[in-house]
């Protein structure tokens, strides 16, 4: 399963390509809040309520699997390690792994629980062997929210109960989700596993409740959620491939709908909608330069401009004729310059709608001239 490596996305500055007259009106969605994200290109499709606080529900584990992810990267933690089963572990209400404190568990299995099978009880025997206490688990998620700019999510627990001021929006969702995929890819699969059951507990207890990695091959993640007052909630994704631009995410947010069936639905229902309603295109490679622009007082005459991530952009079917770019910088450009230096941004339109704004840096470093050419820049840019 390949996972796209994109910017961080959804923060308040994303244009919402919706709002563009030209735009397509997405379907009717049966649910409280929902939001498409093209992560590929970094724009919002639809959106609806989508900083309006939500409970939870078990997309609270999407934090939780952050954390041991990022454990297990730091080696805090191994896959093939054994937690214990606490009391506290075991008398978890709601979903459950069915493990019990005669067991010790493999992180690797604790995981599938979590995801898989969304058990309560393995996210608290996981929660205790990374952060100690489930107290200070939290503390962890509560961090690891603010630092990736999830300004209206709190945490009070790991599993997703409902727990006064446990709370988030589908926005702060779509930043969590993008930055799980993004970093830790080699996690991603245990998001499409479709049956998990460890030895010895309910072998009825084995399906992934996301309906839709068993209807549409091209969904591969990731969670879902259900409580009396967060209604049934999934954070849905696919890639499908593209011609001439290659694999292109998607990814789905529906937060109170009716039923287990209707969240599967009106996931599926938006997904669809943002792969044919669009077309996405490249308008630049990783690298590729912008532009070559002028540059003055420096070893070299020019210097290459552009991004190292290339860039996407998604619009109605047939409009990417009406694509327009433009380079804002200051000019004269003066040496020296370094690798990644800030030079500009890029200014992507269609009419005069501004959809994508891209920063540009330098794409490699150019000293200062020597005395001599510095003072020629210097009577030229006079005369100039």
């Amino acid at each position: 399963m390949a996972w796209i490596r994109a910017a961080a996305l959804v923060a308040a500055s994303v244009v919402a390509v919706a709002a563009h007259a030209q735009w397509p009106s997405p379907p009717e969605i049966a649910a409280r809040n929902y939001l498409l994200l093209d992560v590929t290109a970094n724009q919002v499709l639809a959106a609806k309520d989508i900083d309006a606080p939500v409970e939870q529900a078990s997309l609270t584990k999407l934090m939780t699997a952050y954390i041991v992810f990022d454990a297990l990267r730091a080696r805090k933690i191994t896959l093939e390690q054994t937690l214990p089963v606490s009391e506290r572990a075991w008398k978890m209400p709601g979903s459950r792994m069915f493990i019990d404190p005669k067991m010790q568990v493999p992180v690797d299995d604790l995981l599938r629980g979590v995801i898989v099978q969304s058990g309560n009880d393995a996210t608290v025997a996981l929660a205790e062997g990374v952060g100690g206490s489930v107290e200070h688990f939290v503390q962890l998620m509560n961090n690891q929210a603010k630092a990736l700019g999830m300004n209206n999510t709190q945490y009070m627990n790991p599993e997703g109960l409902t727990t006064p001021g446990h709370l988030t929006t589908a926005r702060d969702l779509a930043t969590l989700a993008t930055s799980l995929m993004r970093e830790f890819p080699e996690y991603m699969h245990y998001y499409s596993t479709k049956e998990y059951r460890y030895p010895g507990t309910p072998a009825a207890n084995s399906s992934n409740r996301n309906l839709l990695l068993f209807r549409d091959p091209t969904v591969d993640g990731l969670k879902t959620g259900y409580t009396e007052a967060a209604g049934y909630c999934l954070v849905s994704t696919a890639q499908r491939e593209v011609p001439n631009m290659g694999n292109r995410r998607l990814l789905s947010i529906v937060l109170g709908a009716a039923s287990e069936n209707a969240r599967a639905n009106e996931s599926q229902k938006l997904l669809n909608w943002g792969y044919t309603a669009f077309d996405s295109v490249k308008l630049f490679d990783a690298g590729q330069p912008m532009e070559t622009p002028q540059l003055w007082k420096g070893a070299q005459d020019t210097a290459k401009i552009g991004s190292h991530s290339a860039v996407y952009l998604t619009l109605p079917a047939g409009m990417a004729g009406q694509v327009r770019t433009v380079i804002e910088r200051a000019d004269p450009l003066m040496a020296p310059l370094q690798l990644d230096q800030s030079v500009g941004m890029l200014k992507v339109s269609v009419g005069d709608q501004l959809l994508k704004e891209v920063p540009v840096v330098a794409l490699e470093t150019v000293e200062e001239a020597g005395f001599f050419g510095r003072m020629w820049d210097s009577m030229r840019l006079w005369i100039k």
